[in-house]
């Protein structure tokens, strides 16, 4: 049994290189940069995803990273696992997401709140125990049409961004991962 995590930090995206760089996996590279901050060890495959774990500096906070390798749509198989392995209490479960409903760029910390539509988090919601996690909600932008193909077609297709829009907007969700958990979780209501 893994030794318990302060921290359960969880990249939403797709497995696979057809999705790499698509605004829908943008958590996984949020994740990614953290794990590579805080300079843990190459991620190995535990709970059906991608697992590192260490402390975000010598002596510091305990976290676990997980990138799912599920589908997004069904995330929750490897993060219930991981949970209650680590015996992380859900409001200290920071899910990194893609949110179509936010301009690009801007990036929102939340406890809990609605689902929005979004399966990914509907699956986490199911087998975590309740909606009430911390979440960090990454502005993709979203296509002039509401036609559900041209949104799918929108979140797993390219960034429209350039690699340098991508990179500021990963760095800050990164920063307001790390400020969720220097602060112990207070203030997400939607900041």
């Amino acid at each position: 049994m893994p030794a318990p995590a302060d921290w359960l930090v969880v990249g939403l995206g797709n497995p696979g290189s057809q999705y790499a760089g698509s605004p829908h996996n943008i958590g996984f590279e949020v994740a990614a940069e953290l794990a590579r901050r805080w300079d843990l060890p190459k991620p190995r495959t535990k709970f059906a995803g991608l697992l590192t774990v260490g402390r975000t500096s010598p002596g510091g906070t305990r976290v676990a990273v997980l990138l799912p390798q599920t589908f997004m749509n069904e995330s929750g198989r490897s993060v219930g696992p991981a949970r209650g392995a680590f015996g992380v209490a859900l409001d200290r479960v920071i899910v990194l997401h893609d949110e179509i409903d936010l301009p690009f760029g801007e990036v929102r910390t939340r406890l809990g709140g609605g689902l929005a539509g979004h399966n990914g988090l509907k699956s986490l919601a199911k087998e975590i125990g309740g909606p009430e996690f911390q979440r960090i909600r990454i502005g993709v932008g979203r296509p002039e049409s509401t036609d559900p193909d041209r949104v799918s077609a929108y979140v797993l297709g390219r960034f429209r961004q350039s690699d340098g829009e991508v990179r500021e907007l990963v760095a800050a969700a990164a920063d307001a991962a790390e400020t969720l958990i220097d602060s112990g979780g207070a203030g997400a209501a939607d900041s």
